[in-house]
């Protein structure tokens, strides 16, 4: 009921969106002559304010071609190379990378699109051939399609690892971070050929045990069954996943607000001063990132609730209880993959503390190939996007794959 009751509601917003549409349209138009005036800027922007939160957005595009320097345009190549029921994997290559090693960039899965990380992307590939997890709308895909949880997300990453071979550079964003640790513990344990070469574990809750923070408490604050009877919802008819278990996006997208409810609050009213005095770089950039921050997909249900009792709750890797389909997950066995974790000073998500808590887990991997690095004056999303993300962790990270990588053996 809570998921139709939530479309029901989109509806009837529709005359609404038709309404905020229509005012910006007249009161933008310079042939109106209310336009020119106070009052009628103060209409187009809180028409436009509205409209930009009631707006129903779907996938957004990865929204780049080509990258501009000072001798020309260099063109990016998009292709699919593998196709899953919940997921596809894109490689993006560019002529700008001279020596270019093989990155995987897995995507948080936890309600934001892939697309999220657009300016991890548009960093690394001038420097690498990156693949990145694309992962998929859970109320898009068939009921027939099975079902999807935690050790089937591990199963992708190590098909993945499989399919683009040793010398692979491995980089988790976020809530990705223990199971990308996770499938190369595995790997590790079946002295697999395909281990790579590196993993970069980015402000992820490795062992969220170690600084807590408002998404940790949450999480210990209620039982399983909590979770699964309040937060989770059959899909709608309509939809192509009908009938599907999920934890919908919206209730996602609320929770990620909830945080931080008072910046986003201010973010609304600076936007709407902006439009009135006519600062165009200002409203572009608001756009821009509240038309990604709030696109939101659904998760699996079994997936969610895997992630909530043993990653947050039962805390199994850290605790040395995980087992992958019959087979114990020990990231001791690690030893010829090298690591480096990235946290952000400021991170309130995933707190400094629980990416490096890695290091300790993975005891049999020698001092050299250890690496934290923490990041001053950022949060959460500074760590992959951003100024800082361009000019000072991507740096970081390029450095520790130049020092490691592992040219595969003939």
């Amino acid at each position: 009921m809570l998921y139709t009751f939530f479309d029901m509601q989109s509806a009837a917003l529709g005359p609404m969106r038709a309404m905020t549409e229509l005012t910006k349209t007249y009161f933008n138009n310079p042939l109106f002559p209310m336009s020119q005036t106070h009052i009628g800027k103060m209409m187009a922007a809180s028409a436009d304010v509205i409209e930009g939160v009631i707006r129903h957005r779907g996938k957004p595009e990865w929204g780049f071609q080509a990258i501009q320097k000072d001798d020309g345009i260099h063109p990016i190549d998009l292709a699919r190379i593998d196709h899953k029921p919940f997921a596809d994997l894109i490689r993006f290559k560019c002529d700008l990378a001279k020596n270019p090693k093989k990155v995987l960039l897995v995507a948080p899965m936890s309600g934001h699109f892939a697309t999220l990380l657009r300016g991890t992307v548009q960093t690394l590939v001038q420097d690498h051939e990156v693949y990145i997890t694309d992962w998929k709308d859970a109320s898009k895909v068939p009921e027939s399609d099975g079902s999807f949880g935690l050790e089937d997300y591990i199963q992708y990453l190590i098909d993945y690892m499989h399919l683009l071979g040793p010398d692979l550079h491995v980089i988790a964003v976020c809530q990705p971070a223990p199971l990308v640790l996770a499938a190369v513990s595995i790997l590790a344990a079946n002295d697999d050929p395909d281990q790579p070469s590196t993993m970069t574990l980015m402000g992820g809750p490795v062992d969220p045990g170690a600084a807590e923070t408002e998404v940790t408490k949450l999480a210990d604050s209620k039982s399983l069954s909590w979770f699964k009877n309040n937060l989770t919802a059959s899909v709608p008819l309509h939809h192509e996943g009908s009938g599907r278990r999920v934890y919908p996006g919206f209730l996602q997208l609320a929770a990620f607000i909830s945080m931080n409810s008072a910046r986003h609050v201010d973010a609304h009213m600076q936007h709407y001063n902006n439009l009135i005095v006519g600062d165009g770089d200002s409203t572009e950039s608001h756009n821009k990132f509240y038309d990604e921050y709030l696109s939101v997909m659904d998760v699996t249900a079994e997936f969610y609730l895997d992630t909530i009792e043993h990653v947050f709750q039962s805390r199994s890797l850290p605790n040395g209880t995980m087992d992958w389909k019959g087979q114990k997950v020990d990231p001791s066995k690690i030893k010829k993959t090298a690591l480096l974790t990235v946290e952000g000073e400021l991170d309130d998500i995933s707190a400094p503390g629980q990416t490096e808590a890695a290091h300790h887990m993975c005891s049999s991997l020698v001092k050299s190939k250890h690496k934290n690095h923490v990041e001053k004056n950022v949060g959460h999303y500074g760590i992959f996007n951003g100024r800082k993300w361009r000019e000072s962790v991507s740096k970081v990270i390029n450095g520790f794959i130049e020092k490691h990588h592992r040219k595969p053996q003939n």
